[in-house]
């Protein structure tokens, strides 16, 4: 689980960045994340029912404020984590 997906997810939705959406939801390891991504896009593509596609997002953002719950009780720090290349 990387918390900086939660917070992507959060900012593609809003700027309605689709194309960046769609590379987050193949790249992430969080495969909740993923299939909630994967309801979105296809709702705002195929819908012509705008509930629909609300329901989608909400149960988008529900999942990640749940996730970022998770992530903040289990003590993993929120937010941009630096992984060096390896070199000493």
């Amino acid at each position: 689980m990387n918390p900086i997906d939660y917070d992507r997810a959060l900012y593609y939705t809003h700027r309605s960045q689709w194309d960046n959406l769609l590379i987050l939801m193949v790249r992430t390891k969080d495969d909740f994340l993923s299939k909630k991504i994967e309801h979105v896009l296809h709702a705002y593509h195929f819908s012509h029912d705008y509930n629909v596609i609300e329901r989608c997002l909400f149960a988008l953002h529900r999942y990640i404020d749940h996730a970022n719950e998770m992530a903040d009780r289990s003590g993993a720090e929120p937010g941009f984590v630096y992984q060096s290349g390896g070199h000493a």
